[in-house]
């Protein structure tokens, strides 16, 4: 779900306030200065102090600088001492979520409670639905035994006066493969890299900030301050996320620093050839089912979670893998970054050469406020795609499968569509991996809405799907 709220718009802050230090004459000083303008004397202060306010801001920026906390953090160094560590480094900092100890509030384990609407009734439906004899009366009023209840929320759903509400814990409820999990001993979160699909959902739900990716913005500004010859490649979820035309957003981009703009869209196009043509075989073979392959989020899934689907995922390579590829040929030697709303990229990115950096939108939107380019007041570049329709459309959930559906023909498709990765829905593909599916084709996005609702976004998925339905029109016309 996109939110607008304090947590993420001090997430927006941080990333604005390290681009811009990045960009002014005394880096070091502007970065470590953040803090203290952050919570100057005398400010307010959301913790038990104004000292411990700081210390958290100095770790989010960290964060920003591409510097993890769960690496070992020397308390004695300032943020403008990890820079150069930061811009002596060859390669991107990893893709791993962290999450900050210090800004974790160890909210209580999810649970169900009994509240004082509870009217002692005389059916007492709550207790007949427990099937752990968990609920007794007491004093006229329903008690909940946690030692003994399993937290399956029968009780909540037959209370006929709505008495009983579920208390939980946002990031442990929002991730869809139960990786983040809280220390038996703190009672604060901790992430299991050997699950973590890096969806980034925790990350969006956590109300206090107090989960993080590590960025790779400056890695990028600081390639394009040597002068490297820097290529970016826009994902067509791009729609709707900056104010003014296409041109004018590919043209702020050039003003960063960039030497050219290349759209994703155009290696969608070649996912989704190569894909309907995998999916004509596959089906002319006998396989029961094909799942996409384009979501690395629900990739990783595959690889930790869910193994036994994996014969059935798509061999097709991403569109973000075929345009590293078009423009690595294009441009020899040059940088290539993927500039999209997906935090699990890096973790595709990771495994592929042709990607060398990845960047969300947020980022961008950062990186644009750092260098002073107002959008709306740069001149457009010639607002042209080479791109279809249907590669655009891979931006949100059903693209794929349209652009299939229309690629493929003289077959008949039965889509199955998984708009946002959950438990529930991780349950239907182990079963389709049995061949127990009601389609022969699933489209898999981890993020409700597909990559206009990722977590690296600025806008509501509502608002920049109308900007990617125009977006098509315009591409249906070249």
């Amino acid at each position: 779900m996109f939110y607008t709220n304090s947590a993420t718009r001090l997430h927006k802050e941080i990333l604005i306030r390290v681009a811009n230090a990045f960009c002014n004459e005394n880096k070091i000083d502007s970065l470590n200065r953040i803090p203290l303008e952050m919570r100057p004397k005398d400010a307010e202060f959301t913790r038990c102090c104004l000292y411990k306010d700081r210390a958290i801001i100095k770790y989010r920026c960290m964060a920003a600088l591409g510097v993890g906390y769960d690496e070992e953090v020397d308390e004695l160094m300032l943020i403008g001492d990890y820079l150069e560590n930061v811009e002596k480094r060859q390669n991107p900092a990893d893709h791993n979520l962290s999450v900050i100890t210090e800004a974790c509030s160890a909210c209580i384990k999810t649970s169900y409670m009994v509240t004082n609407a509870c009217m002692g009734c005389l059916a007492k439906s709550c207790q007949s639905a427990c099937p752990k004899d968990a609920i007794k009366m007491v004093d006229g009023q329903a008690v909940i035994d946690k030692d003994k209840c399993i937290n399956c929320g029968l009780c909540m759903q037959a209370c006929p006066y709505h008495a009983i509400i579920y208390i939980p814990t946002p990031c442990e409820a929002a991730c869809p493969v139960g990786a983040i999990t809280k220390d038996p001993e703190t009672g604060k979160e901790q992430i299991d890299e050997d699950k973590c699909i890096y969806c980034g959902k925790c990350m969006k739900e956590c109300p206090f900030a107090a989960i993080s990716g590590k960025s790779q913005m400056v890695d990028v500004l600081n390639k394009i301050e040597k002068g490297n010859k820097v290529i970016a490649m826009v994902a067509p979820s791009i729609s709707g996320q900056f104010p003014g035309t296409y041109g004018q957003i590919f043209e702020s981009i050039r003003k960063l620093g960039f030497n050219d703009v290349c759209e994703v869209a155009v290696g969608a196009d070649k996912t989704t050839e190569s894909e309907a043509e995998e999916f004509i075989e596959r089906m002319e073979a006998g396989d029961p089912v094909m799942t996409t392959s384009c979501c690395p989020a629900y990739i990783q899934a595959v690889k930790k979670i869910i193994p036994e689907i994996e014969p059935f995922v798509s061999t097709t390579p991403t569109p973000m893998a075929f345009s590293g590829q078009i423009v690595k040929e294009k441009y020899k030697d040059a940088i290539t970054v993927f500039i999209g709303p997906c935090l699990a990229k890096r973790a595709e990115a990771s495994t592929n050469d042709n990607i060398d950096y990845v960047l969300t939108f947020e980022e961008l939107g950062a990186m644009f406020i750092g260098k002073q380019i107002d959008v709306l007041e740069v001149e457009a570049a010639d607002d042209v795609t080479d791109a279809c329709s249907d590669g655009h459309g891979f931006a949100t959930s059903g693209g794929v499968t349209q652009a299939i559906e229309n690629a493929a023909e003289n077959v008949i498709i039965k889509p199955v569509t998984i708009n946002g990765l959950t438990k529930k829905q991780i349950t239907l593909l182990k079963m389709a991996a049995k061949g127990k599916c009601a389609g022969n084709f699933m489209e898999v996005m981890a993020c409700e809405g597909g990559c206009l609702g990722g977590p690296g976004t600025n806008v509501n998925p509502k608002s920049s799907l109308k900007a990617l339905k125009l977006r098509q029109e315009r591409a249906q016309l070249v």
